[in-house]
């Protein structure tokens, strides 16, 4: 190194001899700068080192074909440097991002010189994982594009640390359910999507009874398995959608969404959710070699839109949970008095039915139905509950009431041995005995693996005659395991058992089930007979289920047939039998054979 005027450089120096003018031998020195040459290879080793760091690497030429990759890239990718050199990158492509992304990203590139961002690629191994990507163009002297230097870094374990941190934040690190600051963000959404659907949501408040005598007397891991153990019951009995959270200590809180848009309804989902929370609670618990058992209390409230603030209805839950603890612990209470007198009604209710039949508070009517022709072809068995308090109870309080607890069961056992031991007795009794009883049968009933055994052993015992019963079945029953439902009809149908779809209509009605079921006959639901005259939709959905019916060799019955106008009607679409008030009520069995002795 020499400096000229203070300052250092580099040189290159060469000797040589050569004679002057005088003949004498001289030395000659020729000086070279050669500072921007040393300079550049300084640039070059630099560059190399900077190439080989821990950052995977890709130097592709202006046709985006790879040139050189470093060792950081084999290491993430799995890639030797063979196996891309000379390919494109797109082979390291996931296939989540759309050509648009990539169209955006290469307009950046050429309008700024650089882009920067989160893009997902693919290991030769085929996992897919997340990279931070820079992506700048090299230019020469003129200004032309003659390489790109693509810089790759894997933020796999970045992005597990952020959703670490993100669950930390939002999710209880015990039970793994949402904490306060996620289910305030759940209510708000719920109470947008209640507004705008103007249906009703309801938020249940869970208290733990004596969790603090546990903690006191066991410590803090069995009262965390406790914990866990409730947060996984609590999941596994809300529909998907909702939300279970954790307030803190051994506070939860059940978030219920889209419910009806009746009150009367929405509190009946809200209680029928509690009532399964409170049982769900009540089992027994095995927490390490502790067998602990535990109860809960319950509080609910109703919320529609943004009536009432999110505050507002955590309060109203916990004060409606204090009131249960009041009453006794392990019980639901509404925050709405209505509501509350609604719960106690269902509850007395519910424990009412369980000893209806044991006091002989049941009993069928029957409705008439016609033929055509006008002549008395059958009835439909209708069940009345007379209760010694409430008196009578309509079968739309009492049979929703009994299909959630189980009860429908029961009593649909009830119903069929009635109706075939009536079909016995009038089997003796011209001209009772050329009469048709047909009786609704529950999905729940009818789903029971043993039901058709049941109904066999019934006929049997009974001495009924198998085709003068007609079960009714609902079109719910075609979104379930249709396969076993053909089965059990066709069983029974070999039998002489007549079957009809009822509320044709209403529900799920796919013609390649009803094409399949061995069916005799139809149901059109009185929800289209009630306004046929003066509903052009009404009228032409019961024209049009009387002609696809007949298509299919069925017979159409029509219910709900309170005028003559409407028979009338009916009658010139083609359907072929009908019940209501027109022809007749529902009768006591004494009232239904004078009725049809009569006729």
């Amino acid at each position: 190194m020499l400096k000229f005027d203070g300052q250092p450089f580099w040189a290159h120096l060469e000797t040589a001899t050569a004679q002057d003018a005088d003949g004498a031998t001289v030395l000659r020195i020729v000086i070279s700068d050669i500072t921007e040459r040393k300079r550049a290879d300084a640039d070059l080793r630099i560059a190399a080192v900077a190439f080989e760091s821990q950052h995977s690497m890709m130097v592709t030429n202006a046709h985006h074909l790879i040139l050189r990759v470093n060792r950081a890239f084999t290491e993430v990718t799995g890639y030797a440097a063979e196996e891309v050199i000379g390919k494109t990158p797109g082979m390291l492509s996931s296939g989540l991002h759309d050509a648009h992304f990539f169209r955006t990203m290469w307009k950046t590139i050429h309008s700024t010189g650089i882009w920067q961002g989160e893009i997902f690629d693919r290991r030769k191994s085929g996992e897919v994982y997340p990279t931070w990507l820079t992506i700048s163009p090299v230019r020469d002297g003129a200004g032309t594009v003659t390489h790109y230097v693509a810089t790759h870094f894997d933020i796999t374990e970045r992005k597990k640390a952020d959703r670490k941190i993100a669950e930390m934040a939002f999710f209880d690190i015990v039970t793994g359910v949402p904490k306060r600051a996620l289910l305030l963000d759940h209510m708000k959404q719920a109470m947008t999507v209640s507004e705008r659907n103007k249906t009703f949501g309801a938020v249940l408040f869970i208290d733990l009874d004596h969790f603090k005598t546990l903690n006191d007397t066991l410590g803090h891991d069995p009262g965390d398995r406790l914990l866990k153990a409730v947060a996984q019951r609590l999941v596994a009995g809300i529909r998907e959608g909702d939300t279970v959270a954790r307030l803190g200590g051994d506070e939860f809180v059940i978030l219920l969404e889209n419910l009806s848009a009746n009150i009367d309804e929405a509190a009946t989902q809200t209680e029928v959710v509690g009532e399964k929370v409170l049982a769900a609670l009540a089992r027994p618990y095995l927490l390490g070699a502790v067998d602990h058992r535990g109860t809960a209390s319950v509080g609910a409230t109703l919320f529609r839109g943004h009536e009432t603030s999110i505050d507002n209805i955590l309060k109203q839950a916990d004060m409606a949970m204090y009131k249960a603890k009041e009453a006794g612990r392990t019980r639901l209470h509404f925050f709405d008095p209505a509501m509350q007198i609604l719960v106690l009604r269902r509850a007395e209710l519910e424990a009412s039915l369980r000893g209806a039949l044991r006091e002989s508070q049941l009993e069928l009517h029957y409705q008439p139905q016609f033929a055509g022709d006008g002549k008395l072809i059958g009835s439909e068995a209708l069940l009345r509950w007379r209760h010694p308090v409430h008196g009578t109870v309509a079968p739309a309080e009492f049979i929703p009431l009994a299909e959630q607890t189980g009860l429908i069961l029961a009593l649909g056992d009830w119903v069929l041995e009635n109706v075939c031991s009536q079909l016995a007795k009038w089997a003796e009794r011209p001209p009772l005995d050329r009469l048709a009883v047909a009786v609704n049968v529950s999905a729940r009933q009818f789903r029971e693996a043993d039901f058709a055994d049941k109904l066999l052993a019934i006929l049997g015992a009974t001495g009924a005659n198998p085709k003068r019963l007609t079960l009714e079945l609902t079109e719910s029953l075609l979104v379930h395991d249709v396969d076993d439902l053909i089965e059990k009809v066709s069983r029974l149908k070999a039998r002489g058992v007549g079957f009809a779809l009822d509320d044709f209509g209403t529900g799920y009605s796919s013609l390649s089930y009803l094409k399949r079921l061995p069916l005799d006959q139809v149901k059109i639901d009185q929800s289209f007979v009630r306004d046929v005259l003066d509903d052009s939709t009404d009228a032409a959905i019961a024209r049009g289920i009387v002609a696809l019916a007949h298509s299919l060799e069925l017979e159409v019955i029509a219910e709900g047939v309170d005028s003559e106008a409407q028979r009338d009607f009916l009658a010139s679409a083609g359907c072929d039998a009908y019940q209501g008030y027109f022809f007749s009520q529902a009768l006591p069995v004494d009232d239904f054979e004078a009725f049809a002795l009569r006729g």
